[in-house]
């Protein structure tokens, strides 16, 4: 079997569809479909089950996938290997993230890492949480910043700052009338001035997806507070409704890292509903890791800790 082939088996395990596999390997279904179909023949064994709840690994299968497993592990392996014969002058990470906190947080880390070794390329990977876990796992990507606690017990992460969840608003915003002062000296935030949510309610909010970490968070705040906020828009990506709402268009749950984005909008801490993310850098478990990846992770712990 080739590499690329037994990344398709092992989409098609996790995604548990082909469809599903087939858009995230960026393939016809009818391709993926006709590579098992090769596959199960060659075999002689039938490797996956369909259910009502999509496909499922047989007994066969599960070897199968364990074989995969391993044998991308010893080729990446190989690979780090090798590139550090070349002692950091020349090679390659992969660093997964996602999209909207790579935006701001990632510059400065690339920056500092290019400075100290400007010929390791670092090619970025965008995708949420979850996503760059199973990457881990895969070994498909080299090295994440990811948000814990981690699901999967097997990933080791490394801690890296906390990251609050504020609201965001234009520097005009009415909302500011509303805004209170921390006294610096209990405050847990990072954050100058706090708003409380019941006073932020009259005016609109730009959500995100409720299956995001943001939106489940700004529902839940609404909920306990006996909420219902004004909104046009409630399934917005965290870059678009950040924007919006530091363009003026209403108020928008965000990061308070993402300041160093949004650079002339007002950030307010939520007062009693404050809440944070603990941000951690990770590597994949269990398999060698080359000194250029270790490299970029030394770089992330220095420049975002906090």
């Amino acid at each position: 079997m080739e590499i690329k082939e037994l990344n398709y088996l092992i989409a098609i395990a996790e995604e548990k569809s082909i469809s599903k596999a087939a858009e995230r390997l960026y393939m016809a279904q009818s391709s993926l479909s006709q590579y098992l179909q090769t596959l199960e023949s060659n075999l002689d064994t039938k490797l996956f089950i369909r259910t009502n709840k999509g496909i499922r690994l047989t007994e066969a299968g599960d070897i199968m996938l364990k074989y995969a497993y391993s044998t991308l592990s010893e080729y990446h392996r190989a690979k780090d290997e090798i590139q550090d014969l070349k002692n950091l002058q020349s090679g390659k990470v992969i660093l997964g993230i996602s999209e909207f906190r790579g935006s701001y947080l990632l510059p400065p880390v690339l920056n500092a890492f290019k400075l100290d070794h400007p010929g390791i390329k670092v090619q970025i990977v965008e995708r949420n949480s979850m996503a760059l876990e199973r990457l881990l796992i895969s070994g498909d990507i080299d090295i994440a910043l990811l948000v814990l606690p981690v699901s999967d017990t097997r990933i080791q992460a490394d801690f890296v700052m906390n990251d609050e969840i504020c609201l965001i608003a234009s520097e005009n915003h009415p909302i500011i009338h509303y805004a209170h002062t921390y006294d610096s000296s209990n405050s847990q935030s990072h954050i100058p001035q706090y708003v409380d949510i019941k006073d932020a309610a009259q005016y609109e909010f730009l959500l995100s997806d409720y299956n995001t970490i943001l939106g489940r968070e700004a529902r839940r705040i609404f909920s306990r507070n006996g909420l219902q906020p004004i909104t046009c828009n409630e399934s917005l990506s965290a870059l678009m409704a950040a924007g919006l709402g530091a363009s003026g268009q209403g108020l928008a749950f965000t990061y308070y890292s993402s300041r160093h984005y949004f650079r002339s909008a007002r950030f307010f801490s939520l007062g009693e509903d404050r809440a944070s993310i603990q941000l951690a850098v990770a590597l994949p478990p269990g398999r060698y890791h080359s000194k250029a990846t270790k490299a970029l992770r030394d770089v992330m712990m220095k420049i975002l800790y906090e």
